[in-house]
């Protein structure tokens, strides 16, 4: 591996760690009905620079990374319209919540299967990644964002609109 593919792939793992710790901090706060705006400001900016970083690598031919990774951006995009644009105003309000949810689960999806990729333990359960240990993997972690979506969706309805000063 070159000296500046290296540094990439340090960065961009970086990176990708801080947005993940820091979506979990935002996930928390959804659920509770609370914006967090500095957290989400912050993860939202990670979590954009993670999907962008991750096409600097070099590749040969569109690869389901690069798919989640166009989606992930869609989402974020998404979301944030639905902040800046529209202040959570009316259907916008679970729009976002959703757009955050939707991103830190693309991240996720991502961790899992680059752990199934890398960690020789998880790649023998699932060397092509169509094996069933790693579709319940996924399934498991699918189960966990639909709960946080919901639950987040619930506590959302609840919360007061917040000023988009802050």
């Amino acid at each position: 591996m070159s000296t500046g593919l290296l540094i990439l792939t340090l960065f961009h793992t970086g990176l990708s760690i801080v947005a993940l710790l820091a979506g979990i901090r935002v996930m928390l706060g959804l659920m509770k009905g609370e914006t967090a705006p500095r957290w989400t400001s912050f993860f939202l900016i990670t979590a954009i620079a993670t999907s962008i970083t991750g096409f600097f690598f070099p590749f040969l031919q569109f690869m389901p990374s690069h798919g989640v990774g166009v989606i992930a951006l869609i989402a974020l995009m998404v979301t944030l319209v639905a902040r800046y644009r529209f202040g959570l105003a009316g259907v916008w309000r679970p729009v976002y919540v959703l757009g955050l949810v939707a991103s830190e689960y693309f991240l996720i999806f991502v961790l899992v299967a680059q752990l199934f990729g890398k960690v020789p333990a998880l790649h023998d359960q699932a060397p092509t990644g169509s094996e069933p240990p790693f579709g319940v993997a996924l399934l498991v972690v699918l189960l966990v964002f639909a709960y946080v979506a919901f639950i987040a969706l619930r506590s959302a309805r609840r919360s007061v609109p917040v000023a988009l000063a802050a």
